[in-house]
């Protein structure tokens, strides 16, 4: 079970990794925001393609809001277990990350439309409302 309530669907492991690698390629040949205050503002203004959120941020009370403000946006979202790990796919090294906003995701586009279907599918299959 998640610790990020608000996310209204559990990813399996097989997803976060992907999405994971999908960050990674991202970071490297396209534009991506790290930290929850640079991804609430992607999300806010309607930029980001996906937006990742760290299940062991604590507290974990300041990210809640960012699965929420995704589904408002109709952008995906991600739980993934660890904040250390986001942060490295991210691009930083030895920094970890509470959430992350893929803005452009450069060479990665194919596999972003990929795991933003697989996203959907799990929140339909949780009985996620879109």
């Amino acid at each position: 079970m998640v610790r990020v309530t608000t996310a209204d669907y559990e990813p399996s492991k097989e997803l976060v990794e992907e999405a994971l690698e999908l960050l990674r390629i991202a970071s490297k040949t396209g534009k991506v925001k790290r930290g929850t205050n640079e991804t609430t503002k992607a999300l806010e203004r309607g930029v980001a393609k996906i937006a990742y959120v760290a299940d062991n941020t604590d507290p974990v009370e300041v990210v809640l809001h960012i699965p929420l403000l995704s589904r408002d946006r109709k952008i995906p979202c991600i739980v993934v277990p660890d904040k250390k790990q986001l942060g490295e796919a991210a691009g930083l090294s030895n920094v970890s990350a509470a959430a992350v906003a893929i803005i452009d995701p450069g060479e990665a586009a194919p596999m972003l439309e990929s795991v933003a279907k697989k996203i959907e599918s799990a929140r339909a299959k949780a009985g996620g409302s879109g």
